[in-house]
């Protein structure tokens, strides 16, 4: 078994963001490999969220994110279940962090269903239109239309998006490594985003 250094422990706590014990128990538990330590706190921070899915968030902040030209907006709404963590400084740079990505991302919603059912059958109209040009037989191409209406969800729902200040992780990841960190139940409840000219 490797010997664990101080530098590896702080290298996986740059990376996660995790406490320092519970880096030098995941470098220990994967043989000091790094890449496997990521995952392994990924995991540990999947459970740690769904054991606390079910309780009730009732406090939380509205952030915002204005663009440099003043031209682009966000209001989010972030939510957790105590005052105390709402005043946390992680818990409210993750708020800030959500702003900036939805104003980068422009998602069509937190999860596949909060997108309109008009956006989902003008996509699978499209993705249809496609299949067919393609020559595909109509058996094959409510298959193919699904794939791809599966994509659009990963690509424009905000928490499969892949986030856009580390691509490697999702909203998804980064909301659960919070929660693991913090120990409390945290939801992204709603967002707005304001473009001029769009309506």
């Amino acid at each position: 078994m490797s010997t664990i250094s101080a530098k590896m422990v702080m290298q996986l706590r740059e990376k996660t963001g995790a406490g320092i014990m519970d880096c030098k128990g995941a470098l220990t538990e994967c043989n000091g490999d790094i890449d496997n330590a990521v995952d392994y706190l990924r995991k540990k921070g999947l459970a740690t969220a769904a054991k606390r899915a079910g309780r009730a968030m009732s406090e939380g902040i509205v952030e915002t994110y204005i663009h440099m030209d003043s031209k682009l907006g966000v209001l989010v709404e972030v939510n957790c279940e105590t005052d105390f963590v709402a005043k946390n400084d992680d818990f409210k740079a993750f708020a800030k962090n959500i702003a900036m990505h939805i104003a980068a991302t422009n998602p069509a919603g937190i999860l596949p269903e909060d997108v309109s059912e008009d956006i989902i059958n003008k996509e699978k109209e499209i993705y249809r239109g496609q299949v067919l040009e393609m020559g595909k037989p109509e058996k094959i191409a409510d298959k193919i239309v699904e794939g791809k209406l599966q994509k659009y969800f990963k690509e424009n729902c905000l928490m499969d998006q892949a986030y856009v200040r580390n691509p490697e992780m999702t909203i998804a990841d980064l909301l659960n490594e919070l929660i693991a960190k913090i120990g409390e139940n945290i939801s992204i409840k709603r967002f707005v985003r304001f473009k001029i000219g769009e309506s």
